[in-house]
């Protein structure tokens, strides 16, 4: 086998050598076909051309190329010229407010500083006074001319700062905006203006704050409490249980309330038996004030005597023996009648309820059909009091008219003096439904 191979090896031997040397040829060949190729004989004379240099083209791109780099070399300069002016201009307004800040900080800036803890105290002092001469007649007024006040000061402040700034800045630069700068001087004076500034801003805060909530919860007559009577509803109403049983030949009522809606009857005072729900009421109606005794024909009406949203004073005073009835409204005898359930006797065992009255509809019951304690059926929703009540009070006899215009003083102490059969703070009054104290 080893002898049979070797003609087979050289044929292949032969064969490569032999396409080796063709390709070798055939390079020669394509040699020759280049037009750069340099022939054997004589060398061939160089083809005239000119310079580069003096083209007109090349030239022209030249100059184009020789005038950009011209172009950025000035741009660069004028850049770093005006990056010097800059410099130098910044100096110099800077050395200007240097020497403005030394030469007016002593006066200028003292005046703003005194000005402003001057009147810092004086509105200090004016807070101080406005509150303790705290009236709810005048107090929205008070309250009105104050932030009025307030107004006026931070004007005043402003003006000074402005006039101070501007005299000082205009006679000592001279500069009118002519290089458009805007001279910004935040020193510690400004500071101090915007401090009083910021109190100013967070007493107006605070004494809107004090109005609003004066005007939703404050109370007539120095009373610390009032009952709220949320809305008009059957359920609703106060029981109030005296220590003694009522029956006066002579009596007087009175309280303050403050009706947020108010129909063609609206009870505050009710006091009655089954047989007669109107032996004694104290109502509403419309803008009347009435006030019943015995039965519901016997009564004096006051037109015209309030408004919705506001306190009132009312008073109701009855003496048996002369028949006289007499309402009395903010302190002032608004109607009288004389001859009204002469000789009448109050019955004892009735049932005396604020904002609410039970008509004679129906039997008394603990237990209502509502299957709720205290919800009595027999009560009228379109009778029944919504808004606020305080300084209830009941008394055996006949007040005067200068004790009942004490009482009726929103500024004063009515709440002190109480009654002697009824006393607001000191009487047993159970509230139901959705009624409640509050404070």
């Amino acid at each position: 086998m080893f002898w049979w191979g070797i003609p087979e090896a050289a044929f292949l031997l032969c064969l490569c050598a032999s396409v080796t040397f063709a390709y070798e040829d055939d390079i020669q060949i394509n040699y020759a076909d280049y037009y750069n190729e340099i022939p054997d004989g004589e060398p061939a004379a160089p083809t005239p051309s000119s310079p580069p240099c003096n083209s007109p083209d090349l030239t022209k791109w030249d100059k184009i190329f020789s005038m950009l780099e011209n172009s950025q070399m000035r741009e660069n300069m004028l850049l770093q010229h005006a990056d010097e002016i800059i410099k130098v201009e910044l100096g110099l307004l800077r050395d200007e407010l240097h020497r403005f800040i030394a030469e007016y900080r002593g006066s200028c800036g003292a005046a703003v500083e005194t000005a402003g803890r001057r009147i810092v105290l004086q509105m200090e002092d004016r807070v101080q006074e406005t509150l303790e001469r705290f009236k709810l007649s005048d107090l929205e007024a008070q309250i009105q001319q104050l932030l009025s006040a307030a107004h006026k000061q931070t004007s005043r402040l402003t003006k000074l700062e402005s006039s101070c700034l501007s005299s000082g800045v205009g006679a000592g630069f001279g500069l009118n905006g002519k290089n458009g700068f805007q001279l910004q001087d935040v020193t510690s004076r400004e500071a101090a203006l915007d401090g009083v500034l910021a109190t100013l801003q967070a007493m107006k805060a605070e004494l809107d704050e004090d109005l609003k909530v004066s005007r939703q919860r404050h109370l007539p007559a120095g009373c610390e409490m009032a009952l709220l009577f949320p809305m008009r509803s059957r359920r609703i109403y106060t029981a109030v249980i005296p220590d003694v049983p009522l029956s006066p030949s002579a009596f007087t009522i009175c309280m303050w309330v403050k009706p947020t809606s108010v129909f063609n009857k609206t009870v505050l005072f009710s006091y009655g038996r089954h047989r007669n729900p109107f032996e004694i009421q104290l109502l509403l109606a419309q803008t009347s004030a009435l006030f019943i005794i015995g039965e519901e024909a016997d009564q004096v009406e006051a037109r015209n005597v309030f408004s919705q949203g506001q306190w009132i004073h009312l008073c109701g005073a009855w003496s048996s023996a002369e028949g006289l009835a007499t309402l009395w409204v903010d302190g002032k005898k608004a109607a009288s009648s004389l001859g009204m359930s002469k000789g009448h006797i109050l019955p004892e065992g009735g049932s005396l309820r604020l904002g609410q009255e039970r008509n004679g509809c129906c039997p008394q019951s603990p237990i209502g059909r509502s299957g709720v304690v205290g919800f009595e059926d027999g009560f009228d929703p379109k009778l029944a009091f919504a808004g606020k009540m305080t300084g209830v009070n009941m008394w055996d006899k006949v007040l005067s008219e200068e004790e009942i215009s004490q009482l009726a003083v929103q500024r004063g102490q009515g709440c002190q003096h109480t009654g002697n059969t009824v006393a607001w703070g000191v009487t047993e009054m159970v509230p139901h439904g959705g009624a409640k104290f509050i404070y």
